[in-house]
């Protein structure tokens, strides 16, 4: 094998084609960007960067020094048009690239509002790139109002900077409550809570039924039959993996990417990583939408791209930062049926732990960093507390490491 083309320069493409040369692989490497910027990390483009806190040059995964040291040919500001399998090549709006094996890191894109409700007006803004968050930062002047549709992650991330830099926050989620997608009601109440101390108005069982704008939003009308007068939107409902240049080319589709364990599509000479692709977990199939999926599940198609037939077992684990809480959370709580919530050393620390049945599956820890390390090495390590010893505030957590 003698030249590896990677699709998608962001977290999983950028790792790939790193952990190729670390592992010695000589032959021709060539990283695809559909965006005019290095490789660059997304989290804190909803924190730290859009509250001014962190500057471009640091959100770059590496330094351009690095792909130059490590004949890595980028090709940035790249639009791919198609992949001709046959003759192996990839097809750019100039000119075609030849392969050997093509990996698909093509990430996912946010869900946008129809327009026939309003979602192409001027001043509504989704938080996925850098452009996003260039084009919405000059927004966020201090009094403003702003409304936030989706109360999931990305939602109550924009609304704490929104909140920490002055402006008046209203967030509607359609569904019951907040993260209901995603984690218990524990949780939710947790951050609910914690929003509502910062001034964020959060009207949940509201749904959004059309921005109101002749060429720029100047207010939403909800299913309430509340009208807001508002000075811009953002919008959080969720993201779709990256398979339109698969689809094209007939590749299998399964909730993204089809592949299977090694890393491999439905053609030999394609592989997928990241948030694109999804792969055989235990009975099923899993897609992750994370910056350490696409960290381990890319190096280890690296691997599998060198011959080291590696099964790819993800050991989950994600984050969110929201005022002066990081809340860190290991393992996946699909099929929970109980919650052991504990409160943590230091004042409004908690813990959130996920069990079905007598097995542990997940943790959220919010300031609780002790409570993170050892939920996750004990679900790394396939352990489950009895949840009633977890849930006596006598027990010390590290002894649960030793049992």
């Amino acid at each position: 094998m003698q030249k590896i083309v990677v699709v998608g320069a962001g977290q999983a493409g950028a790792s790939l084609v790193a952990k190729l040369r670390s592992l010695g692989f000589e032959g021709e490497v060539t990283l695809i960007g559909a965006e005019p910027v290095l490789p660059y990390q997304r989290p804190p483009l909803s924190k730290a960067y859009l509250l001014g806190d962190m500057a471009l040059e640091r959100l770059y995964l590496r330094p351009e020094s690095f792909y130059a040291d490590n004949n890595i040919t980028l090709r940035l500001g790249a639009e791919v048009t198609g992949i001709d399998r046959a003759a192996k090549s990839v097809q750019l709006a100039k000119g075609a690239i030849d392969y050997d094996a093509l990996v698909l890191t093509t990430g996912s894109a946010p869900r946008h509002l129809p327009a026939a409700i309003g979602g192409a007006l001027e001043g509504v803004h989704v938080v996925r790139g850098l452009a996003d968050v260039d084009a919405m930062g000059p927004e966020f002047g201090e009094g403003k109002s702003v409304l936030i549709v989706g109360g999931g992650y990305i939602g109550l991330e924009a609304a704490a900077v929104a909140a920490k830099k002055g402006l008046k926050v209203t967030l509607v989620e359609m569904a019951d409550r907040i993260l209901q997608r995603v984690a218990a009601p524990e949780t939710s109440d947790y951050f609910r809570a914690l929003h509502q101390s910062h001034g964020v108005d959060i009207l949940e069982g509201v749904g959004l039924t059309r921005l109101i704008g002749d060429t720029r939003v100047s207010g939403a009308e909800l299913s309430d039959g509340t009208t807001l007068e508002v000075d811009f939107v953002i919008v959080g409902v969720g993201i779709t993996p990256g398979t339109d240049l698969a689809e094209a080319a007939g590749l299998e589709i399964d909730n993204g990417i089809k592949t299977d364990a090694l890393g491999r599509t439905s053609d030999p000479a394609i592989w997928a990583a990241g948030d694109c692709a999804s792969f055989p977990y235990r009975d099923g199939r899993l897609r992750l939408e994370s910056v350490p999926n696409a960290i381990d599940q890319a190096e280890c198609v690296a691997e599998n791209l060198l011959g080291a037939e590696k099964t790819y077992v993800p050991q989950p684990w994600f984050w969110s930062d929201q005022y002066d809480v990081k809340l860190q959370i290991a393992g996946l709580n699909t099929g929970y049926d109980r919650i052991i919530t504990r409160a943590g050393d230091k004042d409004g620390a908690m813990s959130f732990w996920y069990y079905q049945g007598d097995t542990l599956l997940a943790v959220d820890a919010a300031n609780d960093p002790r409570a993170y390390m050892v939920g996750k090495r004990l679900i790394d390590g396939g352990k489950s507390p009895a949840p009633d010893l977890l849930a006596d505030p006598a027990t010390d957590l590290k002894s649960l490491l030793r049992a």
